[in-house]
């Protein structure tokens, strides 16, 4: 009897032994290492800034240039806006649109996540307006 009692008390002993050694790395969205600036700046409702001089965040990403990244875009942020002739600071090419996105609407951190889990989307720089 103590001999199946010492197995179960060693097989428990060893069990817990190798649970504690298993560490969980807390979930990282997908794509958001396209973003290129820093997320913690933001309060959660999009807003930056000191406190009486809040302001939303422009940020500014490539797509190809076809009708159906531009559908695709609009269908995550219907607010973004397309500059076809423009390579921005982040740099299109002639075969991509420049889209210039805000952080200024309701749900701002899923809009920009869905953006960046975009396969097409390589980075997504803050934008400077000038």
């Amino acid at each position: 009897m103590y001999l199946i009692h010492n197995q179960c008390l060693i097989f428990l002993l060893v069990s817990l032994a190798t649970i504690s050694t298993i560490s969980v790395a807390p979930a990282v969205p997908m794509g958001i290492e396209k973003i290129t600036f820093d997320l913690s700046r933001l309060a959660a409702n999009g807003l930056v800034g000191p406190p009486h001089g809040l302001r939303s965040l422009s940020y500014e990403f490539c797509i190809p240039a076809t009708a159906e990244a531009l559908a695709e875009v609009q269908a995550i942020d219907p607010t973004v806006h397309f500059y076809p002739h423009s390579a921005g600071r982040i740099g299109c090419t002639s075969e991509q649109y420049l889209c210039i996105g805000n952080t200024r609407q309701p749900n701002w951190q899923q809009v920009l996540l869905g953006i960046a889990q975009l396969e097409y989307v390589e980075r997504i720089d803050e934008f400077f307006g000038e």
